[in-house]
């Protein structure tokens, strides 16, 4: 703020002074003061906007963002982040989004209150983007795994709050600037993986804790400031590391004696020799157990996620290596709007959501505090080509009533699906409760309105999936766990595509088995019929608000589609219906029809079903005074 028209805190205050200062001129000039406050934020906040969309609109990029000039830019748009009070832009991430060519000038450099940047995992090429040395207030800056080239810059000193830097897994050459030094907020500097040359400078920097020069052509010894840290920073370098860390690694020396050829001092007494083997047999005991102590942990890990990835023996190094090769990444649908990478999902705090027929799902934290679902899958049977294949199937499938796919992984250990997470939950958590919990969330248990457009949004999304490959595609894994609610409470399919990729020799878990159709059981090919039968055995525990299998207190082994057709054989449709559901008035056609629909679907003989446009106009019937959406492609 600048110009006769700005009036100072300090010229308030000496006004207070005054005698001859009114009041209302006092509430006048503070009101004015905070009005030209508030446009100088709002323009500050709109320059920064401008610079955004600048910088995407001449920087190439294959991932979609939904950075619409029309909407906030603190709320809305991906990636972004404001300070406290919405008046400038402080932080920017966009790793894995595609980028494609160098940062171009005038765009990001305006961002002058800008304290964390993040564009790892893209293609950006071309030198240094000096535009970045502008942002005089970054604090953290992240350009791993891009094309850079070309020396660093020897004004870094600029960024004096600069405590993260990792420019990692480029193509930078030069020596590393001296000038770094000047830095001392800096805390992690990684430089792995690029082309410098010329020595290690003395770099006395008193915050640092992480360092890895490791992969470069750097020559000469490490300097005595540096060598706290451990040999493994600075390997794949000509660096000289015989006098390394002389005070925490002292160099043994071998006693005269023991270079002896004295038979008197080369032979072991036979007490001596029992001692060793004694040992050696203890300590081949000892680690046996240890080795089966680690097998039956590593069982237990497969709930840990991604942190480690145990079961795939992908460390977070690793990962972040193979990121720059595109055939390991995060493969990203058209439309999606996240922007992270293989890398944030290893870093990401996770939750057990379940364990199911084809794998475990997780919900996972992302650092922008974005939550996604990952699926971890197990016996995946099919090659990476395959796999690819059916996955691009999926992710082309968009409708109001299935959950879009949003991204998947394949490696040789790991092979992960990612969607949409929906915080309510799934319709089996809203039925049943949490499983192992009190069943909190039947406190408000499901009205027969949802429960209609829960049956209602499912059946349509399953009919969508069944037109995918030319009428033939199937869901393979319908069961209430695997049903969500949108944002107009209609049901919503997830987790569909997959049986066809996985072992025939699966065995699915008791729960699930409920589900099957029983020509399953022979063939173990799931087809459009079988995915017919999930459906009525899902519309069933929507009724009842049985589980598909289930006790009773006898520990009696309960099959719902068996129980449903003994109650009904002896007219007491009444005792099959959830007790919920006797609460509301003038349904009891609406429950008859429904059931009617339901038990069409489980019939024995998979040519007798119905298909499933028929349910959903069966479906779209049974309430004809409630609107329904009209049906997608």
């Amino acid at each position: 703020m600048s110009g006769s028209y700005i009036i100072s805190v300090t010229n308030i205050f000496v006004l207070l002074k005054m005698e001859s200062v009114h009041s209302l001129k006092l509430i006048f000039l503070v009101g004015l003061l905070l009005f030209q406050q508030c446009n100088a934020n709002e323009t500050l906040l709109q320059n920064d906007k401008q610079a955004l969309l600048d910088f995407i609109e001449k920087l190439p990029h294959l991932h979609a963002l939904n950075w619409d000039k029309d909407l906030p830019v603190c709320k809305n748009w991906t990636g972004v982040a404001c300070n406290e009070d919405g008046s400038r832009v402080v932080s920017l991430r966009l790793p894995g989004v595609g980028f494609q060519g160098s940062i171009p000038e005038n765009t990001l450099g305006k961002l002058s209150a800008l304290q964390i940047l993040s564009l790892r995992a893209n293609g950006i090429n071309g030198t240094f983007p000096f535009e970045l040395l502008k942002l005089k207030n970054l604090s953290a800056l992240y350009l791993q795994s891009n094309y850079l080239t070309g020396p660093l810059p020897d004004d870094i000193y600029v960024w004096k709050y600069l405590s993260i830097v990792d420019l990692s897994s480029n193509k930078f050459n030069g020596s590393i600037p001296s000038s770094i030094s000047g830095l001392m907020k800096l805390s992690s500097l990684n430089f792995a993986n690029n082309w410098l040359c010329g020595e290690i400078p003395n770099l006395r920097l008193p915050k640092l804790q992480s360092l890895n020069f490791s992969y470069n052509n750097l020559s000469g010894i490490v300097p005595q400031s540096l060598q706290r840290f451990p040999k493994s920073v600075f390997v794949g370098n000509s660096v000289s590391l015989l006098n390394y860390n002389v005070s925490s690694s002292p160099v043994v020396s071998i006693p005269p004696e023991a270079s002896s050829k004295s038979k008197n001092v080369s032979k072991f007494s036979e007490r001596a020799l029992l001692g060793i083997i004694v040992t050696a047999s203890v300590l081949g005991v000892l680690g046996f157990g240890f080795l089966l102590l680690v097998l039956c942990l590593r069982g237990k890990n497969e709930d840990r996620f991604l942190g480690k990835l145990e079961k795939g023996d992908m460390s977070r190094e690793k990962a972040v290596s193979r990121t720059q090769d595109a055939a390991n990444r995060l493969s990203f649908f058209e439309g999606c709007n996240y922007a992270f990478d293989l890398e944030d999902l290893l870093r990401a705090s996770a939750e057990v959501l379940g364990k199911g027929t084809f794998g475990t799902s997780y919900k996972a934290i992302l650092e922008d505090a974005s939550m996604v679902v990952v699926k971890r899958l197990k016996d995946v049977s099919v090659g990476k080509k395959d796999f690819e294949q059916q996955m691009e199937v999926v992710g082309r499938i968009k409708h109001e009533n299935v959950v879009a796919l949003r991204a998947y992984y394949y490696s040789k250990d790991e092979k992960l699906m990612v969607s949409d997470y929906y915080i309510q939950g799934s319709v089996a958590t809203m039925l049943h409760g949490k499983k192992g919990g009190n069943k909190t969330t039947l406190d408000c248990p499901l009205d027969w309105d949802t429960r209609v457009r829960i049956a209602t949004g499912a059946a349509r999304g399953i009919a969508r999936v069944h037109t995918e490959n030319g009428g033939k595609f199937v869901h393979g894994n319908i069961k209430s766990s695997n049903i969500f609610l949108n944002s107009e409470q209609y049901g919503c399919v997830s987790d569909f595509g997959t049986a066809t990729i996985m072992s025939p020799l699966a065995h699915p878990i008791a729960r699930a088995a409920g589900y099957r159709a029983p020509e399953l059981t022979d063939t173990r090919k799931a087809t459009q019929a079988s995915d017919v039968y999930s459906f009525g055995v899902f519309v069933l525990e929507l009724l009842t608000a049985k589980s598909p299998v289930h006790t009773t207190s006898g520990d009696e082994v309960i099959h719902l589609v068996r129980w449903v057709h003994s109650v009904v054989r002896e007219e007491w449709t009444g005792e099959v219906f959830d007790v919920e559901l006797m609460k509301y008035p003038n349904i009891d056609e609406e429950l008859v029809e429904m059931l009617q629909i339901a038990l069409s679907c489980v019939v024995r003989a998979p040519d007798q079903r119905p298909k499933m446009f028929e349910v959903v106009k069966l479906m779209e019937n049974l309430k004809q005074d409630q609107p329904m959406p009209e049906s997608g492609p």
